[in-house]
């Protein structure tokens, strides 16, 4: 709960009330209530960039006719006299308003003025005696009223789900916040710029799809009206992505929302951003060395170092990174015997042991990926990728030439997460189609996360893909480790929450 809603209801509506009469009495004066003409010539990062290097005595003369646009987050008034400062899209300025300057009409608007109220200023620059670059006001216009006051304080735990819900305060009250969403804006365009770079085309695919498929989640559900056909929100874009490299497009990436039905939680959110791209004549091997590169390219960007700040972790990108398959590192992580791991009746046995809340009657992939998760997955701080995965959980994973039961696969794992997702394609239309089979046995048998099978694209696959090789990095995972973040709601705008009752 937030300081603002700790306060009696009854304060809050007595605060908004008075700024409501003040509005009105503002209109009864003759001022154009929320005008539109107003027009900055500078933000105010601007105004501190180009002058803060001039003399006091040149101020004066330079720096006149500025023009300031923004929301007043706090007053101090001395009589006839009054700073405040001023904050747009860019930072903040100290503007100086004083009676002789504004006039008596100017400074008595002024004075009706509260903190949230958003103001156009136009006037020259000086410094204070502190040396504070500052805009002297000429004059002072109201552009919006804030009509209900700004939170005192809007920090910390306490305030952390109210700031969620209403995060267009959050946003005005906490710089730090927006430079998290400006960095991620930057990120985004730094994806993109990543692979165009090496002549990946994007493209977009649909985000209703009559059979959902391209990952193990259940999917949100709606209907067209017209067509009286039911339709699902994708939970991936894969199978349309490689129907367009069977097409031709042998580099292609999607940088757009993924929709699954399942929990919510600090890593978890149902509408999420995702980066899906393939390769044709590429192996998993290969996408390793590019998913380092990526990385690489984004911390010297982004972070100025590839010593990456995460939480109490310094995450050290510098490559190469740690490989391992999921057996070394059950072992590694869970003191086990790589022999041990080998068979069903080794990994119960293992999972007992251990007092692992496990499904022992799961099929021995399922049961490693279980046992994986559980021993060491959260222990995987230092950027590690994870292989050796079981072709029970990889339906859409080419098989591995040396052992037919695992799939050339990885999963990126840093800062305890999974990252990354990528494996050499399943390009097999026979394969494909009995892997797809499996599933709706296991669908039948009662997994809601196992999807139909997607016939058209078995059918593509019969014109003939090329080998391939493709991954999936999730966008908001990635915003978290280069702004130091630990949720995931620190990094989605508006993310779901339990509507307020």
């Amino acid at each position: 709960m937030s300081t603002a809603e700790k306060e009696p209801m009854e304060d809050i509506s007595e605060q908004v009330e008075v700024r409501r009469q003040k509005l009105a009495k503002l209109k009864e004066a003759g001022h154009t209530l929320y005008p539109n003409d107003f027009r900055p010539n500078h933000t105010t990062a601007e105004v501190l960039t180009k002058f803060d290097q001039e003399s006091d005595e040149n101020l004066p003369n330079v720096a006149k006719d500025i023009f300031l646009a923004g929301r007043i987050m706090g007053i101090r008034k001395f009589g006839k006299a009054s700073f405040f400062h001023l904050q747009d899209r860019s930072g903040r300025l100290q503007v100086y308003a004083r009676k002789d300057r504004l006039g008596e009409d100017g400074y008595s608007l002024f004075q009706s003025l509260d903190v949230g109220d958003i103001v156009g200023v136009s006037g020259h620059l000086f410094r204070t005696k502190t040396k504070e670059l500052t805009l002297e006001a000429q004059r002072i216009r109201l552009l919006s009223k804030c009509l209900r006051p700004l939170p005192e304080k809007w920090h910390g735990l306490a305030d952390i789900e109210a700031r969620y819900r209403q995060r267009y305060v959050d946003l005005m009250c906490n710089p730090e916040v927006r430079d998290v969403f400006a960095k991620r804006s930057r990120i985004v365009r730094l994806v993109r710029k990543f692979f165009e770079e090496r002549n990946f085309l994007e493209v977009e695919t649909p985000m209703m799809q009559s059979i959902p498929g391209g990952a193990a989640a259940r999917p949100f559900t709606t209907h067209h009206n017209a067509l009286d056909l039911e339709l699902f929100l994708r939970i991936a874009p894969e199978l349309f992505l490689k129907r367009l490299v069977v097409g031709g497009i042998e580099r292609v990436f999607e940088l757009n929302r993924n929709f699954r039905n399942e929990g919510i939680s600090v890593r978890h959110n149902p509408e999420f951003t995702m980066l899906e791209f393939y390769q044709a004549y590429a192996t998993f091997e290969d996408l390793m060395r590019l998913t380092e590169d990526l990385f690489i390219s984004l911390a010297n960007e982004v972070v100025g170092s590839l010593q990456v700040p995460y939480g109490e972790h310094v995450i050290d990108l510098a490559p190469p990174w740690r490989r391992m398959t999921i057996p070394e590192a059950i072992a590694v992580y869970g003191d086990a015997d790589e022999q041990e791991l080998a068979t069903l009746g080794g990994l119960q046995a293992f999972a007992k042991r251990q007092g692992l809340h496990a499904d022992f009657e799961a099929p021995y992939g399922n049961l490693l990926v279980e046992i994986f998760e559980e021993i060491a997955e959260a222990k995987l701080i230092q950027p590690t990728f994870i292989a050796g995965y079981p072709i029970e959980v990889s339906p859409l994973a080419r098989k591995n030439d040396q052992n037919p039961a695992m799939v050339d696969r990885f999963e990126l794992f840093i800062a305890g997460r999974e990252l990354a997702n990528a494996f050499s394609e399943l390009n097999d239309p026979a394969d494909q189609r009995q892997r797809f089979l499996d599933q709706m046995e296991a669908r039948d048998a009662g997994d809601d996360t196992a999807n139909p099978i997607d016939d058209d694209y078995v059918r593509a696959l019969e014109y003939g893909m090329p080998p391939a090789a493709g991954e999936g990095i999730g966008i908001d995972r990635l915003v978290m480790l280069f702004t130091n973040s630990p949720s995931i709601r620190d990094v989605i705008l508006f993310p779901l929450l339990r509507p307020q009752r």
